[in-house]
């Protein structure tokens, strides 16, 4: 009767590690991945960033707060090109490379195209590890209301064009494997008020479309932050009356670079009007009513 052949020693066993002589062959190694950049650097930092909304005086700080950090390679997209190369000059002048592209939050059709033109125009190539949305319109209420136009046009600049826009992102980060969403939302949102009801409303979808995204995303390596800033002293605010915590671009932006360093999902800034609004919040009507009308 023949004898089955002896089995091959254990390269474990004959003390081999692999590479040295006696080792069994290594597996094939997946390098699909390895052109990409890592998310962030060896310190946290935001490497790479989109803004969406280039231009506006909340996306522009945010890429000046985030530049010094680490943030070298910037792409601001937006429907204003000659206000957007202000802003990139300034951040190459702090060391960033910089590209400008065409987004317009209205035009749904294109969405698709103006986020991969964004992907393809970083500086560098590789993966984006930061969005931020910063587009938005206020409008004046008494004319939004005379012309249900007008109105139906902000609310697509401020919630049905990030919604589509942000799905398209969403869908990259998530092939990346990591990335972080940056939405800013409004305290305008958390309690509509009368004198502002149209704006407030569209925020309010915003704000509750970006959460509902974020709790999508567990899991994915893709996490969203909501931001809720108060009234902003801005271009867009321009002219009009302050309200007790108002506060600045900067502001915002210190505050965005803390939640993405920490990894919280929620600001406020300032910070008060977290407790601020979860009393409003609760409000029965006819008193919210009375005393909004005042604010």
């Amino acid at each position: 009767m023949s004898r089955a052949a002896p089995a091959a020693p254990d390269p474990a066993d004959l003390g081999a590690r692999p590479g040295e002589p006696n080792a069994l062959p290594e597996p094939p190694r997946d390098v699909s991945n390895e052109k990409r950049f890592a998310v962030r650097n060896a310190l946290g930092a935001i490497q790479s960033l989109v803004v969406l909304g280039g231009s506006s005086d909340i996306g522009a700080a945010i890429a000046e707060r985030l530049v010094p950090g680490g943030c070298r390679h910037v792409v601001l997209a937006g429907r204003r090109p000659e206000a957007m190369e202000v802003v990139a000059e300034r951040l190459r002048a702090a060391g960033a490379e910089v590209a400008v592209t065409a987004w317009d939050a209205t035009d749904i059709a294109g969405h698709a195209d103006a986020v991969k033109a964004a992907w393809d125009a970083l500086p560098g190539g590789g993966d984006v590890d930061a969005v931020v949305l910063a587009a938005g319109v206020l409008g004046d209420q008494p004319h939004l209301e005379d012309d249900p136009g007008a109105a139906a046009e902000l609310v697509t600049a401020n919630y049905a064009g990030p919604v589509s826009t942000l799905l398209h992102v969403s869908q990259r980060l998530r092939e990346q494997g990591h990335g972080s969403i940056v939405v800013l939302s409004s305290v305008a949102g958390e309690r509509v008020r009368r004198s502002n009801f149209v704006y407030g409303s569209s925020k309010a979808g915003l704000d509750g479309f970006a959460q509902g995204l974020g709790d999508a995303l567990v899991g994915t390596g893709v996490n969203v932050v909501v931001v809720r800033p108060g009234f902003v002293h801005s271009a867009m605010t321009e002219g009009k009356e302050a309200p007790p915590l108002s506060t600045t671009p900067a502001a915002v932006a210190d505050a965005v670079a803390g939640a993405l360093a920490s990894g919280r999902d929620t600001v406020w800034v300032p910070g008060t009007f977290r407790w601020v609004m979860a009393g409003f919040r609760h409000l029965p009507r006819p008193v919210w009513r009375r005393l909004s009308a005042r604010m």
